[in-house]
């Protein structure tokens, strides 16, 4: 649904103010990186529960992220599991992006608008949750441990002007 009104409504209207020649090159999403980082590493209740409140924001099965190296001061091993992450394309991203716009970040308390000096120079958007509560599918109950999570929004986008006016658009609440 968000997909149909992307190409039927924002991508002819992003093509008249990019000032592009063919829909073609109007910056499209290719994917969101969803990435739950876990604090305590030795409980694996809190892998378990972030691999499952992940799998309830997101509609799809997350993997589990494992270290690649080892790191002594992080008192962290080579394929100790870390973190979990979920990667969302097509329709699948585009009603992620719509949930997070219209229902999470205006959930969020004292919010005041995303920082628009998140890009990373070639069109894409990083942007941290300091929490999972904000999504209305994690109750209270089903949170062993209150972690955070990046979002990162993969654009077709060549710079973060484009990036911007694509994620503007899309109803991304960008700080004026």
């Amino acid at each position: 649904m968000q997909r149909e009104r992307f190409q039927t409504e924002t991508a002819p209207a992003l093509m008249k103010d990019l000032e592009l020649r063919s829909i073609m090159q109007v910056p499209r999403i290719e994917k969101i990186v969803v990435n739950m980082g876990i604090k305590d590493k030795d409980n694996p209740k809190i892998l378990e529960g972030a691999v499952a409140n992940l799998a309830r924001m997101t509609g799809q099965k997350p993997i589990v992220t494992k270290a690649r190296k080892s790191i002594s001061d992080f008192k962290l091993t080579q394929g100790e599991p870390i973190g979990c992450k979920v990667t969302l394309r097509r329709n699948h991203a585009h009603e992620f992006l719509y949930k997070l716009v219209n229902v999470v970040l205006p959930g969020i308390r004292d919010f005041r608008g995303l920082s628009a000096g998140a890009f990373d120079g070639r069109g894409n958007y990083t942007l941290g949750l300091g929490e999972q509560l904000s999504f209305p599918e994690v109750s209270y109950d089903d949170v062993t441990s209150s972690q955070g999570m990046d979002i990162t929004i993969v654009t077709s986008a060549r710079t973060d002007q484009e990036g911007y006016a694509l994620l503007k658009a899309l109803g991304m609440p960008f700080k004026e």
